[in-house]
């Protein structure tokens, strides 16, 4: 049988649902070459910082505001290592990035502050970019009345940028927000999609200096579970919204599990990292296998068989028995294995943590 893995993604043609999400990686040549090889359906290239836009933005004559010259300021202390050391050299990688390979390029731009790019977007567009990726970081809620100004100062934001560009937007969501599903409703208007979710460091406290501390790694493999939930929900709520599913998807099982979800693509990056660009064809492959066992010859197809969501009430009756339930002391240190099936009738082993957890 024939499978189509032609996925539509937010305006975005893609020859298949699996995504590289932006990375260091993606701006090396070789490995552009090596992911358009693989399959993947689009990449999306590290991001750009809304300070080095500042920078391209004086040198190209803008007048800037006490607070641009703040960040700008804090720019000059910008050490990293970076892949890119300013926004031209970034237009660069765009356009010989396009001139590589036809898969589509996305370009990913980083900042709290939508005014910073609205000239470097056109820009973007003007090189190639199929796409921009804007990861929007808000200032400190301190500095907001309450939770609902935050999310009107993100709808106003993106409908400023959609307004300079004609190739689609796409907005990378942390998990602090309020509400995902009813933001997903407001922001409709003004973008074309949702990636679902940005990174976050892992922080901690040092007992001994009194200090907190930050540490970035690679997103641990097995770990989509509570990316899962938040998909259907998103989805299920705001079904023409269309959903990068993004932070764990490791292998071919979890790219199906999110398309079933309700993502549109899988986003994957610590997957690369750890085992290089074949790890795409493995999960296409996989993906191509499940469609052929089930009869399921498109990814429409596959899409038309969700959300897969509990009822609020099974929902409701699922937690309780979680945390009424009582787990035998021999099996709480290794964790239950118990049986249950799936909505196509196989039955599979599942871990159950101990309900005592959950309390």
């Amino acid at each position: 049988m024939s499978i189509d893995l032609t996925t539509h993604y937010g305006g975005l043609s893609l020859r298949s649902p699996v995504v590289i999400g932006a990375c260091p990686l993606t701006a090396q040549e070789q490995m552009r070459v090596a992911i358009d090889a693989s399959g993947a359906g689009a990449v999306v290239l590290p991001s750009l910082f809304a300070e080095q836009v500042l920078l391209w933005n004086q040198k190209n004559g803008q007048r800037l505001t006490a607070r641009d010259t703040q960040v700008l300021a804090r720019a000059q202390r910008f050490k990293v290592d970076s892949f890119c050391n300013d926004a031209e050299t970034y237009l660069s990688i765009v356009r010989r990035a396009r001139r590589q390979t036809a898969l589509p390029v996305i370009a990913s731009l980083n900042g709290d502050n939508a005014s910073h790019w609205l000239d470097y977007a056109g820009a973007l567009q003007e090189a190639g970019a199929s796409a921009i990726e804007l990861n929007l970081r808000h200032p400190p809620p301190a500095e907001f009345s309450d939770a609902r100004e935050i999310e009107d100062s993100l709808v106003q934001a993106v409908q400023i940028i959609q307004q300079s560009i004609s190739i689609p937007l796409f907005l990378k969501l942390s998990r602090e927000y309020t509400s995902l599903s009813h933001l997903a409703v407001r922001l409709l208007s003004g973008i074309q999609g949702l990636v679902l979710f940005g990174r976050s460091p892992e922080v901690d406290i040092s007992l001994d200096t009194l200090q907190m501390s930050t540490d970035w790694c690679l997103t641990p493999s097995g770990k989509i579970s509570h990316l899962l939930e938040s998909v259907m929900r998103v989805h299920a709520f705001c079904p023409a919204m269309p959903i990068a599913a993004c932070g764990g998807v490791s292998n071919a099982t979890d790219v199906i599990k999110v398309l079933l979800a309700g993502a549109d693509v899988a986003m994957v990056s610590s997957a690369v990292y750890r085992e290089g660009p074949d790890i795409v064809r493995s999960m296409i492959d996989g993906l191509v296998v499940f469609m052929e066992r089930h009869g399921i010859r498109s990814v429409p197809e596959l899409q038309s068989i969700r959300p897969l969501e509990f009822s609020s009430e099974e929902e409701r009756l699922d937690y309780m028995e979680a945390l009424a339930s009582r787990v035998p002391p021999s099996q709480k240190s290794g964790g239950q294995r118990r049986m249950c099936g799936d909505r196509w009738g196989h039955v599979q082993a599942a871990d159950v943590a101990s309900a005592d957890a959950n309390h």
